[in-house]
């Protein structure tokens, strides 16, 4: 079934050439002029890699700290005990438990971005693995979430890490701003997460990388972007 795009996508998409790949300093302001959206929409890079996600070592995973955030207040929860639950809420960490936190969960309570937890509360966030999962909560020790360095944890939570993952199809989709962010931020944070990427390639990959790099906002067309230009 064909998707049905609006009169305002339509309008927009126009002013996109499907072929052409941009340099980012022109795709940024082609996608601003091409965001119609009445809020302050978030603006996501999405790299489209030739990775065989069936084998484990072509899987991407992990975090990035975005030099200029990512224009979204985070709320942080940390599964901690004794010292380490002190040092969490010393760092700003919005929630702070152990088995009563595990029970809020239990009990349907998910209203939060990112949950870290220290190695020795993992027996106990497990028994909520399958609501955390799912939502791409699950504290994971390749993007830093489960450490005994909660204060790291939580500062970077707080100061605009992201986290990347290849979908089944290979592709790595990243919010790296909002469309009010300056031209040069935006820049700074796309070519931030494009040379971690760039680092990550898998050694079975052979040939071509990367095959496509394109940059949309919220209800927006999508702009390809020249990868050289990353």
């Amino acid at each position: 079934m064909t998707q049905k795009h609006g009169k305002k996508y339509l309008e927009a998409a126009a002013k996109v050439e499907a072929e052409k790949a941009y340099a980012l300093a022109d795709g940024i302001a082609l996608l601003k002029e091409v965001s119609y959206a009445k809020f302050d929409a978030s603006v996501e890079v999405t790299f489209k890699l030739n990775v065989d996600t069936r084998q484990a070592d072509q899987q991407l995973r992990g975090a990035v700290v975005l030099p200029n955030g990512s224009g979204k207040d985070k709320t942080v929860v940390v599964f901690a005990q004794g010292d380490k639950a002190k040092e969490a809420e010393a760092a700003g960490a919005d929630v702070v438990g152990a088995a009563d936190l595990v029970q809020r969960i239990q009990d349907g309570w998910l209203d939060f971005d990112v949950a870290v937890a220290t190695p020795d509360m993992m027996a106990q966030v497990g028994r909520v693995g399958r609501a955390l999962g799912p939502k791409g909560l699950m504290p994971n020790p390749k993007t830093g979430t489960v450490t005994m360095d909660v204060t790291k944890a939580v500062s970077d939570a707080k100061g605009g890490q992201v986290t990347y993952r290849t979908d089944r199809d290979g592709n790595v989709a990243v919010t790296v701003g909002r469309v009010s962010f300056d031209d040069a931020k935006l820049a700074e944070n796309i070519k931030s997460i494009a040379d971690t990427v760039l680092k990550a390639r898998p050694a079975a990959v052979k040939g071509t990388y990367v095959s496509n790099v394109a940059l949309s906002s919220t209800m927006s067309p999508a702009v390809t972007l020249d990868l050289a230009s990353l």
